[in-house]
């Protein structure tokens, strides 16, 4: 038979992982913990909580992104659908925006498992410049010549004793793929966090869900403002004006 040990309700009480939500978590806990503790089943650590609540501040918002442009363009095509437009913009989340995280952390963790950790990194950077595909976790299109998100990310994790082997090897990455590229490639926001989320326990597999919680309420700030500036209007001209029409 199968069965959930995530959460169950009766008429009286809400059960969530063992603990009963109203007695134990509300006020109890942070939405950070509650966040790290569906996500893995375990209590966290303050140290923990700290780190994960900086990825999610982190990831929060970053402008008009394909994300935020997808929820105004729906916001204001269907006004007063917030879950609607909140959803359009999670759907760009993935291996080319916000999602990264996912595709490093995959790549941590096979450097981590290789007999020769140092080699099995100069054969992937080695492949990836060879074919010039980019590799998760570094590099950005606008921030240059570093993320500034990165450095204080990687600090926080070194204040609190958890940068250790994942984030080493992380840094190794950025070294071979500088050393290899003849020109310095930043390690990206996203990166950062790769590394951050293995160190504090969260999966790879998980990643991307913490960027979908996190990017939800920088979408639904989006959609707000939209609702009194609709600026999906100027977004519709300047595409149009960006892309005009040929018959060829």
């Amino acid at each position: 038979m199968t069965t959930t040990r995530i959460a169950t309700s009766n008429a009286t009480s809400i059960t969530v992982l063992g603990a009963d939500l109203v007695e134990d978590l509300i006020g109890k806990i942070s939405f950070t913990a509650m966040t790290y503790l569906l996500m893995t089943g375990r209590y966290a650590e303050p140290a923990q909580v700290r780190l994960l609540d900086a990825c999610l501040v982190t990831l929060a918002e970053h402008g008009f992104t394909p994300g935020a442009i997808a929820s105004r363009l729906v916001a204001d095509a269907v006004p007063g659908e917030m879950q609607s437009a909140v959803a359009a913009g999670l759907l760009t989340v993935g291996g080319v925006y916000a999602g990264t995280m996912e595709g490093c952390a995959k790549l941590l963790v096979t450097a981590a498992e290789a007999g020769d950790a140092q080699g099995h990194i100069r054969e992937v950077v080695a492949s990836h410049v060879a074919e010039r595909r980019p590799l998760h976790g570094f590099g950005h299109a606008n921030h240059k010549p570093d993320d500034p998100r990165t450095l204080p990310l990687l600090a926080l994790a070194k204040e609190e004793g958890l940068s250790g082997r994942y984030i080493d090897l992380l840094l190794e990455f950025g070294r071979e793929l500088d050393r290899q590229s003849g020109r310095h490639i930043t390690i990206n926001a996203t990166g950062a966090i790769a590394a951050i989320l293995l160190e504090i326990g969260i999966d790879a597999d998980v990643a991307r869900g913490i960027a979908l919680v996190s990017r939800s309420a920088g979408l639904v700030g989006h959609v707000l403002e939209e609702a009194r500036t609709h600026s999906a209007r100027s977004i519709v001209r300047a595409a149009k004006s960006a892309v005009p029409y040929s018959a060829e």
